[in-house]
């Protein structure tokens, strides 16, 4: 009876994913992230959402950007508890937890002497976009601004877009401290291939298995 159990949460189907799947989706996705991230950092630039913060705080106290990514989104848990449930808040706290693990080391067997911005733009915001697909894909995500930003359009009724496009802007303005306005037009254009690629790949009527 047991072994029929656990042979259940291996096998997918049309419309569920089995446990594998969501665990590949989830490293997968993780591994797609944290190179994104890379080719970000080794052009020095910034994202937006809770990576944006991570960047920021990053950038401005010298802490690595996998310890301030995970303590940026610390907070943003009980939110997707309440909002999407415990089987997607579970999936992505380990989405968010080996992203920051994963970029702690990965500059140890990735070396990026020098990334053009423009090109680092486009590339780490494709790459983090895919990223982002496997793990939406596999009821998971980066956590963050997108969660907060759900909670209030439920509780206040402010269209969530709007909101997050807020707090982005926030992000953006204090990013002014940090980095020039040539960094900033970069990175503003990587959040915009990044959304694109979400935007024209993610639609639930094409990909049912949730």
């Amino acid at each position: 009876m047991a072994a029929n159990a656990f042979a259940g949460l291996l096998n997918s189907s049309a419309d569920r994913h089995s446990l594998f799947d969501d665990a590949q989706g989830i490293v997968a996705g993780s591994m797609l992230a944290v190179l994104g991230v890379t080719l970000l950092s080794g052009a020095g630039l910034l994202a937006g959402g809770t990576a944006g913060l991570a960047f920021l705080a990053h950038y401005a106290t010298g802490f690595s950007f996998g310890l301030c990514f995970f303590v940026v989104n610390l907070p943003f848990y009980y939110l997707a508890f309440r909002r999407l449930g415990l089987a997607f808040t579970i999936k992505t706290f380990a989405a968010i937890a080996l992203t920051s693990v994963l970029s702690e080391f990965v500059s140890g067997f990735i070396s990026m002497a020098h990334v053009d911005p423009i090109a680092g733009a486009l590339f780490g915001g494709l790459v983090i976009g895919a990223g982002m697909l496997a793990l939406f894909r596999h009821r998971a995500s980066l956590g963050g601004i997108g969660i907060l930003a759900l909670y209030i359009q439920d509780r206040f009724g402010w269209r969530a877009g709007f909101v997050q496009l807020g707090f982005d802007g926030i992000i953006l303005a204090l990013s002014f401290f940090v980095a020039s306005p040539f960094i900033i037009a970069c990175s503003v254009l990587g959040a915009i291939v990044l959304n694109l690629t979400i935007a024209i790949n993610h639609r639930k009527d094409r990909y049912i298995a949730m």
